[in-house]
């Protein structure tokens, strides 16, 4: 779905945005243009951004500590 139409930027540019580390809508905005036009868009794009990194899985680094 379109989210902004300003910019061409659908839901699935959001999620990919976030999986790529984009956790902010500043930085959604900077990365896709998102918000930057009429703004109408922002309460929505900051909804999937949230949805998307709440669902986002850090890599867990093992480190075997000293025996």
């Amino acid at each position: 779905m379109y989210v902004c139409i300003c910019k061409s930027v659908t839901d699935r540019d959001i999620r990919r945005a976030v999986a790529s580390g984009v956790m902010t809508l500043d930085e959604l905005r900077n990365a896709l243009g998102v918000a930057s036009g009429c703004g109408t868009c922002a309460d929505t794009a900051q909804i999937i951004l949230f949805e998307a990194s709440s669902r986002r899985v850090d890599p867990v680094v093992y480190a075997p500590s000293a025996a």
